[in-house]
């Protein structure tokens, strides 16, 4: 679903022509994902396997590692029959303590349900269209809105996975605007993602990271607000600037050769701009519209997690189909087909979780911490806390939780800040940084791959869009860091 087919053109190769061929050998995201299981693999027979001993923290209510307590342990090879065994685990592993992907997935297939039975009311395309109709002209503004409305999720508990539900109905809407699907793409996964990078709040970055340092969440908090505010600033102008410029020149989206199957796609039921909605399809809207609320205010103040969430659009598809009169056979038909056109992005979330899978069955994921431990000793403040910050960049491509990684790694980097005049803020600030940086690129995650896959935007399209970004971002944050130290 990540990469869609290019069809074999009988014209002689030009420079479009080669870029499309090119495209077509670039391996699938299921390639991609299973590659790496592989390759973690094989490190587990070249990587020293090594644990921390661990002991429970009450507050966060897991098990920490112990500074200095590293030690070699025997090595668990991972054969072929691991790495087929890898993504299984992935989805469901009970005797691992691991967290598995099988509710994220089964979530996406619900939504995919809930989409599909929406849509076969007509509502949500005749609101689209209804709604460009009302805006023209003013479009572009829309990108600030939502990317601000989507930090603020960010910056104050966590939204990540929960946005997987946003990419069916605002794709949809930056194509009708004359913009591209990447556009909505950005919109969600840098809106939420800047959110999470700048946390000020988040209890599953911000919060658990400053309780394992052993300082008060409040500390730092006005370094983070200065990158949460600035990043952005960035990333809204970065995205704006480019939505303007493929609606100037459609050949100029990064996901051109896409554009009429994304339109068939995303805007195949898509209603006539002169369309009314009826009594019934404004109630649809505004019952759809309230389920998403129900769902913010589940997550971010009732502790819901994804079957919840699930529970939530299991009993709003039924709500709606009862509203639209769909019959149950209309129905089930509906909500079938919904789930069936998100399939794959269930599959890749689950093959994505087994890369960490592997990574911890072989016992490699201690000794990378530990190695990374050390090669942060004895530099100066400055040369410290920017060196912190990329190794926790390291650190965040092979453990994408931002909770998992503050619980891994804050205990054993957190102190080391003492030894060189760093605050162990700062540390933090660098730790969530890092991890909002790499969960927006990261193929381990299942908030970008599942996102990638709703908007049918292969990775190396979402890397060739979005890198100079980072490169910016990674300035930002490095010279913020350095002003935390000086002052």
């Amino acid at each position: 679903m990540l990469n869609s087919t290019n069809k074999t053109s009988q014209e002689p190769k030009g420079k479009s022509s080669v870029v499309e061929t090119i495209q077509s050998k670039f391996p699938s995201a299921y390639t991609i994902l299973f590659g790496l299981i592989i390759f973690m693999a094989v490190l587990t027979w070249i990587v020293p396997a090594g644990q921390y001993d661990r002991v429970n923290n009450e507050s966060l209510g897991k098990s920490v590692p112990v500074p200095g307590t590293y030690k070699l342990v025997d090595a668990n090879h991972q054969g072929v029959v691991d790495v087929l065994m890898a993504p299984i685990k992935g989805f469901y592993d009970p005797d691992s303590g691991l967290a598995n992907a099988i509710d994220v997935s089964l979530f996406v297939l619900i939504i995919g349900g809930f989409l599909g039975v929406v849509n076969s009311t007509g509502a949500i395309n005749t609101g689209i269209s209804r709604a460009m109709t009302s805006m023209k002209g003013h479009e572009i503004w829309m990108i600030p809105i939502m990317m601000g409305l989507f930090a603020i999720g960010g910056t104050t508990y966590g939204m990540a996975e929960e946005t997987l539900a946003f990419y069916i109905l605002i794709i949809p809407i930056m194509i009708a605007a004359g913009y591209d699907a990447i556009t909505g793409v950005a919109i969600i996964l840098l809106g939420a993602g800047i959110g999470v990078l700048g946390s000020t709040i988040n209890p599953f970055s911000t919060i658990i990271a400053s309780d394992a340092a052993g300082i008060s969440f409040t500390a730092g908090f006005d370094l983070r607000l200065v990158i949460l505010i600035l990043g952005w600033l960035i990333c809204t102008a970065y995205v704006m600037y480019y939505a303007k410029k493929v609606r100037e020149n459609p050949s100029k989206s990064i996901v051109a050769h896409q554009k009429e199957s994304n339109k068939d796609f995303f805007l195949k039921n898509m209603s006539d701009s002169n369309a009314r909605l009826t009594t019934n399809q404004i109630i649809i809207l505004i019952a759809f519209l309230f389920t998403f609320i129900i769902m913010i205010w589940g997550v971010s103040s009732q502790g819901w997690w994804m079957d919840k969430m699930s529970m939530l659009f299991l009993g709003a598809s039924i709500v709606i189909g009862f509203i639209g009169r769909v019959g149950e056979k209309g129905f089930s038909d509906a909500f079938v087909a919904g789930a069936r056109d998100l399939l794959g992005v269930a599959l890749i979330i689950g093959i994505a979780r087994g890369i960490v899978v592997v990574m911890d069955a072989g016992h490699i994921t201690d000794t990378i911490l530990n190695s990374s431990a050390e090669a942060v000793k004895g530099y100066s403040a400055v040369v410290f806390i920017n060196v912190m910050y990329w190794i926790e960049v390291l650190l965040s491509f092979f453990v994408p939780s931002t909770s998992g990684l503050a619980v891994l790694s804050m205990p054993i980097m957190a102190p080391l800040a003492d030894f060189s005049s760093v605050g162990r803020d700062l540390v933090v600030t660098a730790f969530q940084s890092a991890c909002g940086i790499v969960n927006l690129i990261t193929p381990t995650s299942a908030v970008v791959v599942g996102g990638l896959a709703i908007g049918r935007v292969s990775y190396e399209k979402w890397l060739a869009f979005v890198w100079p970004l980072l490169l910016i971002l990674s300035l930002l944050i490095m010279v913020v860091l350095s002003i935390g130290v000086i002052i």
